[in-house]
């Protein structure tokens, strides 16, 4: 199958291309501002299908919504109309498509324009009317306030909230993108009906924020560094939120330092931390040298060593029985921590030992749950 994108190198295009390029017995044809009238009219010859992303969003003067957002429709319908080929359409517009400021006007119109089409030529046509798109490769400073948000923060720039309580309508481009490519399906018979199909389509899920609580939930991404603490990752906006985060990012900022303290024994350093999960640490241990020798009333723990080898003890605290495992760097292998067993990890290697420590909660000085007694 031929799929053309127009608006290829859009924020959409470039994710949907990303996604079309991976699909077994697909060409993609790719038509941008860039491209001539030509070049368009020569795609959509040997198009079976057309994903119609370009437009205008943000011009210099309104009379460029008109030719961006509808003559540039009508050029593409009416070239399929004398190609003579029912070729269905999946059309990008706009929740403001029904609002009557100059972008949704245009926006409104060119849905009239595939309409028309649609009902000439019985081509299936499929327009999604999109909320506010977030994501990675958004451009930012530009029409959306999610991109310029995260680049911002990012850069360790300021931003400007006009109002706090505004609230924002936003889809994630990864589910605009699932929502195309499901249409896909339906092609084949779409492309021999008889009698026209137009359809309305939103993309789901849709999220709902204030412009005030998007600003806090990026800081406290930019934050995490510092913090450790992560984002509630199981919340489903959340998450693809910090994902686009990170996307905008410069390259020579990907990596940050942990803090270290480190004593004769080596070194200790806390990873990432969240009430929901509680905190991940490692340690660098010295040959010779035993860590621990304490117990939990109700926190729990996991050791994982990654490097070395160790010996890990255990005593009930109101038993007498020495209970030892030995694990090494090569095994992968876990050992839970119960409540009420004193223990402790010493390094039987000839090298360093690297120990990954999971707790069940985030350590509080004030209750910290951990009381010494040796083995």
């Amino acid at each position: 199958m031929n799929i053309l994108v127009t608006g290829s190198n859009g924020f959409i295009g470039r994710n949907l291309i990303a996604w079309l390029e991976r699909l077994p017995d697909v060409s993609v044809l790719s038509f941008d501002q860039d491209n001539t009238s030509q070049e368009l009219a020569d795609a959509l010859a040997g198009a079976d299908l057309v994903y119609h992303l370009a437009g205008v969003n943000r011009p210099q003067s309104e009379d460029e919504f008109r030719t961006g957002n509808v003559d540039l429709t009508a050029q593409l319908c009416n070239r399929l109309l004398a190609l003579g080929r029912a070729t269905p359409i999946v059309l990008s517009s706009s929740i403001q498509a029904e609002l009557d400021n100059p972008y949704g006007v245009s926006k409104r119109q060119a849905e009239a324009v595939v309409t028309d089409y649609a009902t000439r030529s019985g081509a299936r046509v499929v327009i999604y009317r999109l909320k506010n798109v977030f994501g990675k490769w958004c451009r930012p400073n530009y029409n959306s306030v999610v991109a310029t948000f995260c680049h911002s923060i990012a850069h360790d720039q300021p931003i400007t909230i006009s109002d706090p309580a505004r609230e924002l309508a936003l889809v994630h481009v990864d589910d605009v993108v699932e929502a195309f490519i499901a249409d896909i399906r339906d092609q084949g018979s779409g492309i021999r009906r008889q009698e026209s199909e137009i359809s309305y389509r939103e993309v789901a899920p849709s999220y709902t924020i204030t412009s005030g609580r998007l600003a806090e939930l990026i800081r406290s991404f930019r934050e995490m560094r510092q913090s450790l603490l992560a984002p509630d990752l199981a919340d489903d906006f959340t998450r693809k939120l910090y994902g686009a985060y990170l996307s905008y990012l410069e390259p020579d900022d990907f990596a940050y330092d942990l803090q270290k303290r480190c004593d004769a024994r080596g070194c200790l350093a806390e990873f990432v931390k969240s009430g929901a999960f509680g905190q991940i640490f490692v340690s660098r241990t010295k040959p010779g040298i035993t860590r621990g020798n304490h117990y939990h009333h109700t926190k729990t723990e996991k050791f994982l060593v990654v490097a070395g080898e160790a010996i890990i003890r255990f005593r009930h605290i109101r038993g007498e029985e020495v209970i030892e495992y030995r694990v090494r760097g090569e095994d992968f292998r876990v050992v839970d921590i119960p409540t009420g067993f004193t223990h402790s990890i010493e390094n039987v290697g000839a090298g360093e030992l690297v120990t990954l420590f999971w707790a069940s909660e985030i350590f509080d000085s004030a209750r910290p749950d951990t009381f010494y007694e040796e083995i």
